[in-house]
């Protein structure tokens, strides 16, 4: 029997194909036993290096919770201002303007193109050397910034590929009813923009969260996966339990921004598909379109 995709198996494709996940099985099995066994001689499953985490509110309160709101603000202060950014330089790309286009496009390729921790690593030696901010903070600004360089970059090129996807038609029935570009790009594309961009967009929020780590690796930033060491180091020894506990805080906090998008999402969608222009009939004894400029049909003849 045929499908549209592929060929059904016969008796020996079955065969074989069982005799791979037997096999496969087999394989996984000897790793996470592998796994097992070496963290067991080691004694990092022991009861006593992961007590701390369930019995005492200790460790969460004075390394974890302060690491993750480190993480958090740094973040925070990163999406806020790169969102505006990348919105700006990634509609300056699409401008008929060169000389608004082509320096938007020189600025997005070239951050784009460096990494985010060289990006960080510049940001704090500038700082350090130009400017009189307090070394307890310059960690914090140093992340931000090249945090915002990298992902405001990125970001462009989001809104840049979100609007290049709509149909040239909503810019032809936008021109039509005579609106200029600038409410065309504001009023038409990228309110609908948002919903093809918001996947990429939260994608690019979860890499913020997780790229914070870096300053803590380099810049000696408190954040959460810096707060292991001080962690592994009071409460003998227990790295793996340190960091499966962070990881698990990373996939909660990684998820739930996921999750809001997806849910987002929907309701946009749902709220595009439930609404809609409604046309009534101008002053003038033409058209009018609510929430655009009228369209209107004179009943002379004009030169």
């Amino acid at each position: 029997m045929t499908s549209v995709l592929y060929d059904a198996q016969g008796p020996r494709a079955k065969r074989r194909n069982i005799l791979y996940t037997v096999l496969f099985v087999l394989a996984a099995a000897v790793v996470v036993w592998w796994v097992y066994d070496g963290l067991a001689s080691k004694h990092q499953l022991d009861w006593i290096k992961w007590k701390p985490f369930f019995t005492s509110s200790q460790p969460w309160e004075t390394y974890i919770w302060p690491g993750l709101q480190n993480t958090l603000k740094a973040a925070f202060f990163a999406l806020v201002i790169a969102l505006p950014l990348g919105a700006l330089f990634g509609i300056g790309r699409l401008s008929d303007h060169r000389w608004l286009r082509m320096p938007a496009g020189v600025v997005v390729e070239f951050f784009r193109a460096i990494p985010v921790l060289i990006l960080m690593i510049i940001a704090n030696a500038t700082y350090s050397e130009y400017t009189n901010i307090s070394t307890d903070v310059r960690p914090l600004y140093a992340v931000v910034t090249g945090l915002v360089l990298y992902n405001a970059s990125v970001l462009a090129e989001i809104v840049r590929a979100g609007i290049h996807s709509l149909p040239q038609g909503q810019t032809d029935a936008a021109k039509a009813i005579g609106m200029r570009k600038g409410q065309i790009m504001v009023f038409v594309l990228l309110p609908q923009a948002v919903t093809a961009m918001l996947p990429a967009i939260v994608s690019q929020i979860v890499v913020i969260v997780k790229d914070t780590a870096l300053g803590g690796a380099v810049l000696t930033f408190p954040e959460l996966l810096a707060s292991v060491r001080p962690l592994s180091a009071n409460y003998g020894a227990n790295t793996i339990a340190c960091f499966t506990i962070v990881a698990l805080i990373y996939i909660v906090v990684n998820y739930a921004l996921t999750s809001f998008a997806s849910w987002l999402e929907g309701r946009l969608r749902h709220r595009k598909k439930s609404t809609g222009a409604v046309v009534g009939a101008a002053p003038g004894g033409g058209l009018e379109t609510i929430g655009a400029p009228a369209l209107r049909v004179d009943d002379g003849a004009s030169a």
